[in-house]
């Protein structure tokens, strides 16, 4: 069983697999970043100063409080700010990725062109011998 294992961790999707998801996390992290401390402060600048991740309706008489943070501790909450947040910050990695993955099939189409237009093999030396033999006759 451990000679299996072995052999599944050592293939290279595994490894790709690990790799995809360590650096799509740490990504992930830069994205929440951006949308959290640069993006919304913006919109909400234009949009008269509001902080979208406070913005809740309140599902409980008991919520009195001002912030998102503190709502929660007094009871159930509607936290559509947080979400349009995560919303945002989801449709900007999928726009991220969509542009990355199109690179990567741009630059494969343009490698395969490439390989298709390459400089075709030389004929065996065979052939090569035949057609100076007939170059040579075709001369006389």
């Amino acid at each position: 069983m451990i000679k299996e294992f072995q052999e599944f961790i050592s293939k290279g999707n595994v490894m790709d697999l690990a790799v995809g998801v360590i650096i799509g996390g740490a990504f992930g992290l830069i994205v929440s970043s951006l949308v959290g401390d640069i993006i919304m402060p913006v919109v909400g600048a234009i949009f008269g100063g509001f902080d979208f991740s406070n913005y809740f309706i309140p599902l409980s008489s008991t919520v009195t409080a001002e912030s998102l943070e503190e709502a929660r501790k007094q009871g159930a909450v509607f936290a559509y700010g947080n979400f349009l947040t995560v919303v945002i910050n989801f449709l900007i990695l999928a726009w991220i990725i969509f542009l990355m993955v199109k690179a990567v099939n741009t630059m494969r189409k343009k490698l395969e062109k490439q390989k298709e237009a390459g400089p075709a093999a030389p004929p065996p030396a065979d052939v090569q011998l035949l057609t100076e033999i007939r170059d040579l006759l075709a001369r006389r």
